[in-house]
């Protein structure tokens, strides 16, 4: 039998490789944006004001407010604490005390950091400044109290709103006090 002792050329002797495994591309996870608050920033705002005059003037007003902001804040893991300057534009009318024109105000804030938004409250020194009106009101140091809450819809910008009571009661016309209270939402970029 011959053909038996043929070597036998259709394969080899040596076992088959096995076949690589599929692979499946790996897709990093988005980043997440923001999240970190330490920086300055500054920004736009506009808003709503309501006027509560007491004493030369007794009758209510509201009208619109908008104005700039500056910050800078430093964040400490779970907290957030800051400082900055507003100034509000304004054209709410006291009557006989004029418009109240304006308000600055220079004070701090502290916040709680949720990531990619911080819940803070605010308070500091504020300034008024009135216009017109037969009184000749002037203008009045004071403060104001505040809550608020900012958020990141960008690598570098952010939303805001936020609502302040601010207390004037050394306006040139003695009898005069105010407590306005505003709603504002902002735009800002932060560094």
């Amino acid at each position: 039998l011959p053909f038996l002792a043929t070597p036998v050329f259709a394969g080899s002797m040596t076992a088959p490789s096995p076949e690589p495994a599929p692979t499946v591309p790996v897709t990093p996870a988005p980043a997440q944006l923001g999240g970190d608050w330490t920086g300055a920033s500054t920004g736009l705002q506009l808003g709503y004001g309501y006027a509560d005059p007491d004493g030369a003037e007794d009758e209510p007003s509201d009208g619109a407010v908008y104005g700039l902001r500056a910050f800078y804040d430093h964040d400490f893991g779970n907290w957030v604490a800051g400082g900055g300057v507003e100034y509000d534009g304004t054209n709410i009318d006291l009557g006989d005390a004029g418009d109240l024109d304006s308000m600055a105000k220079v004070g701090g804030r502290v916040g709680y950091d949720l990531g990619r938004s911080m819940v803070y409250g605010t308070g500091g020194y504020a300034h008024a400044t009135t216009d017109g009106g037969s009184l000749d009101a002037g203008s009045s140091d004071g403060y104001y109290v505040g809550a608020g809450m900012e958020t990141f819809v960008a690598d570098n910008v952010t939303v805001s709103g936020e609502v302040t009571y601010n207390e004037f009661n050394d306006f040139d016309a003695d009898d005069l006090d105010v407590g306005a209270t505003t709603a504002t939402v902002g735009l800002n970029y932060r560094f």
